[in-house]
């Protein structure tokens, strides 16, 4: 191999490294925090992903019919919950697990394609770890600050549906059309920053997920 591509292999092995272990102080204050508490009689739910899983801070009280554990964390890509799948997901051996990624890797100029690669090696690694789980990925999310991408969160969106055919334990719920006025995006279900939703972005994305909450065994 030339030193060339070499360089250009571990120029980029560094960029990765790096960003999973600027994740690995957060992801060790989500063990800290949730290690102790213990799996009681209701269904364990497990939501994780990126910021808009981070921050949605009354998710526990919204669906009190089930036991749910927030694992989200910030700026995260798929990659990066695939590298520490066993921390957010696996360790607390859920009834089902509700995920969102891909928002931060499409605005990274990520190719949709390459997205669905990484969902489906988060996929295939928790099928085979446990295959009773059941999975639920949530499509992209409209938003402000993002919106002259939307072609590219469509097209994750498509794929990401077409992804979960012919896994019967897997499921996709659509949060992108719900978040829209016709075709137009629903301005108000934003905070400042056009990127993080509010509380009512949060009453939409609780109405669409509730079924497949309390459907858990």
């Amino acid at each position: 191999m030339e030193w060339s591509k070499i360089w250009v292999l571990f120029f980029f092995w560094n960029i990765l490294a790096f960003g999973q272990n600027s994740f690995q102080e957060e992801v060790l204050e989500i063990q800290k925090r949730l290690d102790t508490i213990e799996k009681g009689a209701k269904p364990r739910v497990v939501f994780t992903g990126s910021s808009s899983i981070r921050m949605w801070d009354d998710i526990v009280t919204r669906f009190p019919e089930v036991q749910v554990l927030n694992t989200g964390f910030g700026g995260s890509h798929c990659s990066d919950l695939l590298y520490f799948i066993q921390e957010l997901v696996l360790d607390y051996e859920p009834d089902r697990v509700f995920i969102y990624e891909g928002d931060n890797d499409i605005f990274a100029k990520k190719r949709p394609k390459k997205v669905i690669e990484t969902f489906t090696s988060v996929l295939e690694t928790l099928e085979k770890e446990r295959p009773d789980l059941d999975i639920v990925l949530i499509s992209a999310k409209p938003s402000i600050a993002r919106w002259h991408y939307r072609g590219r969160y469509k097209r994750l969106n498509k794929r990401l549906k077409k992804l979960v055919e012919e896994r019967p334990k897997v499921s996709y719920v659509d949060v992108w059309d719900v978040m829209l006025n016709g075709k137009k995006l629903n301005r108000t279900l934003f905070i400042e920053d056009g990127l993080h939703m509010n509380s009512s972005g949060y009453d939409i994305w609780y109405g669409v997920l509730k079924p497949l909450v309390v459907a858990t065994k």
